[in-house]
């Protein structure tokens, strides 16, 4: 196959991709609504409510090692494949179930546990096989698109879920999610996933994977990852902010709702607000050139997300106008929305450019492993700390140990070590003094 016409292909590549991602994202998203109004509607218990949010975390902590050793060291294509069969089949069994015996909840949560031993497994095999997708030229543009995706899908699907969740039956919301991922499916099957891989993915284990079982599988991304500082320090980087933005992600619905008694409708339109910040930024990166200085552009979007989760507190220390209150909100969300796809895309293109393709699905789960423990951990003490310290005390003190933990981790020296070129800027040599001759008067004939 000739260049351009692989270049034909990544562009298929591209366009299928962001179909099939926006496709199953919105099936998600309206299953999820969907499923969620159910539980809370015919049990009334938070507890139900809380068990099936464990199902969907929990499985994905537990099998992210196994989905990056299976994404190394097996094709990737029939594990995205074989992972959205396993996706339909679950949605197909639910739907027998509740046609034949009508819904439990014990059928509802493990249907959620497989489908999201499914998704991580699609994920995380997905993110390592993008760059035999896709040109490296159109990488940003690939991480872009998927971020638009699924931005797209978080405006569009809780509006069209509420509007369909009284009118039509659970059944229906079923065959929509399974025609949904149906859809994904035939669209990935179409997809060369070898077309610009940089490793021998014929099937057999790659040289520096001989067959080893999984933990010493894990333990060789680990000492992979060992000489990487850069890599490593972006990973620590994304574990603590996913840490300390359950300050944000707590604080802003208790200090809106619970302290600020916002309307609900102004509420809902705040988190449209960051969903539609998020939609915008990943359209403008998906158009652009790729970033220059990734890791030093993604330190200065963190420092403002710092400064955005100290600013949530900022109406609780004083008296603002109802409708002022609410378009700052909105803006603040709205920023927020494109500070993390400032911070988060420009990471992803780094790390799919500098981590190897032989270790891309070890270090991927490591970093989805890490992100999903801490994410429900943060979750959990940050709604402890809000009952028992001011709101603004811990918005203030989270947003200033993220501004000065990005300020230590990407200080100028790891900064300059990602980036050599920025050195060679900074460390211009002075010109030389023009030769004293060159500079006397010309004389003209």
């Amino acid at each position: 196959m000739t260049h351009a016409q692989k270049l034909r292909r990544a562009t298929w590549h591209l366009w299928t991709f962001t179909a099939s991602k926006l496709i199953f994202a919105f099936g998600s998203q309206v299953y999820t609504f969907a499923i969620s109004f159910y539980i809370l509607q015919v049990t009334g218990s938070a507890a139900n409510f809380a068990i099936n949010l464990i199902c969907s975390i929990l499985p994905r902590t537990l099998v992210a090692p196994f989905a990056g050793y299976a994404a190394d060291r097996w094709p990737r294509k029939p594990i995205v494949i074989g992972a959205q069969a396993a996706t339909v089949t679950a949605l197909g069994g639910l739907l027998a179930i509740s046609l034949s015996a009508g819904l439990s909840l014990p059928a509802i949560y493990a249907t959620t546990a497989v489908l999201a031993v499914a998704s991580t497994f699609s994920g995380i095999t997905f993110s390592s096989a993008v760059t035999g997708l896709v040109d490296e030229d159109r990488i940003q543009r690939a991480m872009s698109l998927n971020q638009m995706s699924v931005s797209a899908a978080a405006i569009g699907a809780p509006a069209v879920g509420g509007i369909l969740y009284g009118t039509v039956s659970m059944n229906l919301f079923l065959i929509v999610y399974m025609a949904a991922s149906a859809v994904a499916l035939l669209l990935e099957s179409t997809m060369n996933f070898r077309l610009f891989n940089r490793k021998a993915d014929t099937g057999e284990p790659a040289e520096e994977m001989k067959p080893e079982p999984l933990i010493q599988s894990m333990k060789s991304g680990f000492r992979y990852l060992k000489g990487r500082q850069i890599i490593v320090t972006i990973i620590w980087i994304s574990l603590v902010v996913n840490f300390l933005m359950g300050a944000f992600q707590v604080g802003f619905s208790f200090v809106l709702i619970e302290k600020l008694k916002m309307a609900s409708e102004h509420f809902g339109l705040t988190e449209g607000a960051f969903a539609a910040g998020m939609l915008i930024m990943s359209l403008y990166l998906s158009v652009r050139k790729q970033v220059k200085h990734p890791l030093f552009v993604s330190k200065w979007g963190i420092v403002l997300l710092g400064i955005i989760t100290a600013a949530v507190s900022v109406p609780l220390l004083t008296t603002l106008p109802y409708t002022f209150m609410f378009i700052f909100y909105a803006s603040l969300m709205f920023v927020s929305g494109i500070t993390i796809i400032l911070i988060n895309t420009p990471l992803q293109v780094m790390l799919q450019k500098d981590v190897d393709d032989d270790f891309k699905g070890r270090v991927f789960a490591i970093l989805e492993t890490g992100a999903m423990a801490l994410m429900p951990l943060g979750t959990v003490l940050y709604g402890f700390l809000y009952d028992f310290l001011p709101a603004e005390a811990v918005l203030g003190a989270s947003g200033l140990a993220l501004i000065i933990t990005v300020l230590y981790m990407a200080r100028p020296s790891v900064i300059r070590k990602a980036h050599p070129e920025l050195r060679a800027r900074i460390c211009v040599p002075m010109p030389r003094m023009a030769d004293p001759e060159t500079l006397r008067p010309r004389r003209w004939l």
